[in-house]
């Protein structure tokens, strides 16, 4: 039996500066953030760990402090299909924490992160409570609903610089990932992974998509310079 302490069993209080990186908590009143900040929580997930796991019950709402965590499940073939990538400031799971239901998917890390987590339970108060909260989860829904209306259209595009930019509009949505800023930390191996590409295929296409002057690639990450370019060009 392993002995190594699970992402649970690692959680800490965050810093003052994973404190200040959490989009939300700005938009609460002082108080709420006098009972709220002591309830935070984060942890250090690493490749091959479990933040999420399909059929697990809701206990923390969920965001990416640092690092890049996956979205996925497995179909009845047992192949692993990714629906999407949670780079920093993303905070992920609302819906399943609102029904308070079990995940439908997983999420894992590509590299070394950190999460930060809310209980359950402190959520609800906020959703009852936080004029402030209960914007930013409004925002996140309607944003999250575009974002997988557009998952579903990827799902019919067989052109890689199309997939691959349509995937770097997502990573870069600046309501959903408020952390990324203008350059995204990513390999092109990571991108593979996301995008459903090979490495090689990835890389020919960040060539196109850098040649037509909507991202520059930088040493560890993307610079991005057309963010409405890779939501609408079009490629051929």
């Amino acid at each position: 039996m392993s002995t190594t302490p699970t992402v649970y069993q690692r959680r800490r209080a965050p810093t003052a500066t994973e404190m200040h990186g959490i989009p939300w908590l700005h938009l609460l009143t002082p108080a709420e953030r006098q009972r709220i900040e002591p309830q935070l929580v984060v942890s250090d997930p690493q490749p091959g760990d479990y933040v999420c796991r399909v059929g697990r019950p809701v206990t923390y709402w969920f965001g990416v402090v640092s690092g890049l965590l996956k979205m996925s499940s497995d179909n009845e073939s047992g192949q692993t299909m990714t629906f999407t990538g949670v780079p920093p400031g993303g905070w992920f799971g609302e819906g399943t924490a609102l029904k308070r239901e079990s995940y439908r998917y997983n999420i894992q890390p590509l590299r070394p992160s950190v999460v930060a987590g809310l209980p359950v339970d402190t959520f609800h108060w906020l959703i009852d409570h936080s004029l402030g909260f209960n914007r930013f989860i409004m925002n996140q829904l309607n944003e999250r609903l575009g974002q997988f209306i557009a998952a579903r259209e990827l799902d019919r595009m067989n052109n890689p610089e199309l997939r691959l930019a349509r995937h770097l509009a997502t990573l870069f949505n600046p309501v959903l990932f408020s952390g990324v800023g203008e350059v995204l930390r990513i390999t092109q191996q990571e991108l593979a992974y996301l995008v459903g590409l090979s490495r090689q295929r990835v890389n020919e296409a960040l060539k196109v998509l850098e040649a037509q002057q909507l991202i520059r690639v930088e040493y560890g990450g993307l610079r991005i310079l057309d963010l409405d370019g890779l939501r609408t060009r079009q490629f051929t």
